[in-house]
């Protein structure tokens, strides 16, 4: 399982996906005094529920493929039936709460929230201690396994021999 900062990464490249996702498909408004763009998307053919159910691709930092193919799919869609965005939007709007969750989770799971800075130093100080014990504990572990491992030898060598 990734560390909590990776998972609260996901989170926020989540809930942008799903917001570039309703900016990129969203129907065309009508601006009172200007001409219409939805007569081109007429034109065109709005595209129906099957395209709302495509997954979104979650561009992570420094992914360019992730870039190219949502720049690719920017270009070469346009906006959705209005009966296909709002089930698109429904759907999207509870990810996007869901995400909010979970980020604020993490978010008060962080070190930091509600400990000082002097309880934290105590707690890196007692966790490099018990590395410490650790690390002695492995150290000795080693040395018997060499020391067994030296009598298993001699006891093999002899046991031909008869001794």
């Amino acid at each position: 399982m990734a560390d909590r900062l990776t998972q609260l990464q996901d989170c926020l490249d989540d809930m942008f996906a799903a917001l570039n996702y309703v900016q990129t498909h969203c129907p065309h408004g009508e601006i009172p005094g200007q001409p219409s763009q939805a007569a081109q998307a007429e034109e065109t053919g709005a595209r129906d529920v099957s395209d709302a159910s495509r997954p979104i691709p979650i561009m992570v930092n420094g992914d360019s493929q992730a870039a190219a193919a949502t720049k690719t799919e920017a270009t070469t869609t346009g906006p959705l039936s209005q009966p296909a965005f709002r089930a698109a939007l429904r759907e999207l709007a509870q990810d996007l709460v869901v995400q909010e969750q979970k980020a604020e989770i993490l978010i008060n799971s962080l070190p930091g929230l509600g400990t000082s800075e002097r309880d934290q130093r105590k707690r890196m100080q007692e966790l490099e201690d018990e590395l410490k014990e650790v690390e002695a504990e492995r150290l000795r572990a080693e040395q018997d396994k060499t020391v067994l491992l030296r009598s298993l030898d001699r006891l093999i060598i002899e046991l031909p021999r008869g001794r």
